[in-house]
């Protein structure tokens, strides 16, 4: 089978990670197609209902760690919408660039060396959502290596990602007294703008100048509209370039207070990647930049990975050497085939240089 053939099986097989039994048909087909070209079968890991595949190669001490994810966040059914196809050098498909296609580079990769002795594959089921179930599985495989190669897609124009920001997830709850809005407003605690004055109090947390965003996301309250609401929450999303301003955050979103008398505030939620900050992945660009055959250029990015988790032990990780293209959790997905050959190549080098 063809790099290309192996993209379409694993993209046709619909994987988003909230459905347990599709993320269990998906690593089926995942370990069918790493089992063909690696001669191996993964050992399947079961933590919570979802399924996480790893190869172990050779009896060796561990080297290198080969890191990914076969879920996505494309719900069941996409692929009547957006099939996989392949036109004028474009692949599209769910999940084709993040991040199947880096799935299936990774076994050619290593398939194509004479000994992966002291590589090993771990292939998640649940990063789309957090790494709840796979975050110690990929911690304590990562300490045993000394490096980590994490397939996600490039950023823009084929970069690879030497930084990461990390990410914090927080859900705050505002706690009222319900009245009645038209008789007796003032008998009642306004959960509702209690969550405006806190979602003022957490937007200003933000710090454009150290990269620190803070977004407060989803909102609700109340239960009708005759009602003052007694009960409120919003959601935060945090992004930090290093721990202290992570740190910063956390105390701040910790030390919230109410404005209105007589509500209450909780806060759940915290850190949940810490970056990937560019002490982590130099050494690594600067050996990918040397056995490339071509030009490699390096980004930071907003967006967290996996590869957060293995950096912020100390573990060296090098991130975004799996597909070219674009468009990840967007319509316009797409992974350009061009670039499949030279980039499986150069993991391929990568791996044999530090096995």
């Amino acid at each position: 089978m063809t790099l290309l053939d192996d993209i379409e099986r694993l993209v046709t097989c619909e994987s988003p990670s909230t459905d347990l039994a599709a993320v269990a048909r998906s690593a089926d087909v995942t370990a069918e197609v790493g089992t063909a070209l690696l001669g191996v079968e993964p050992e399947r890991i079961v933590v919570d209902g979802r399924t996480h595949l790893r190869w172990r190669l050779g009896s060796g001490r561990r080297k290198v760690l080969l890191l990914g994810h076969h879920d996505t966040v494309w719900p069941i059914g996409t692929l009547a919408r957006i099939p996989f196809e392949v036109r004028d050098g474009v692949l599209r498909g769910p999940g084709c660039f993040d991040m199947k296609t880096g799935v299936a580079m990774m076994f050619h990769a290593v398939a194509s060396l004479g000994s992966a002795d002291g590589v090993t594959i771990l292939v998640t089921g649940d990063e789309e959502i957090g790494s709840p179930s796979s975050r110690e599985l990929i911690e304590t495989e990562a300490v045993q290596h000394e490096a980590v190669f994490v397939t996600e897609g490039s950023a823009d124009g084929g970069a690879l990602k030497t930084e990461r920001k990390g990410t914090s997830m927080y859900e705050v709850t505002l706690h009222g007294r319900a009245s009645h809005a038209g008789l007796e407003p003032e008998r009642g605690v306004n959960a509702t703008v209690e969550a405006a004055h806190q979602i003022l109090a957490v937007a200003r947390l933000a710090d454009p100048a150290a990269g620190t965003t803070v977004v407060p996301t989803v909102l609700s309250a109340g239960t009708t509209t005759n009602t003052v609401p007694a009960l409120g929450r919003f959601t935060v999303d945090v992004r930090v370039r290093d721990l202290d301003e992570q740190l910063r955050v956390d105390e701040a979103m910790r030390r919230l207070e109410p404005v209105l008398d007589g509500s209450r505030i909780e806060v759940t939620g915290g850190p949940n990647r810490p970056p990937l900050e560019l002490s982590s992945s130099a050494r690594l660009f600067g050996l990918a930049s040397g056995l490339a055959g071509f030009e490699l250029t390096q980004a930071a990015v907003g967006g967290a990975s996996d590869g957060n988790f293995t950096a912020g032990l100390g573990v060296p990780t090098l991130d975004g050497l799996g597909a070219v293209g674009g468009g990840a959790h967007a319509e316009n997905e797409h992974v350009l085939v061009s670039e499949l050959a030279p980039r499986t190549a150069l993991l391929a080098a990568l791996v044999k240089e530090l096995s």
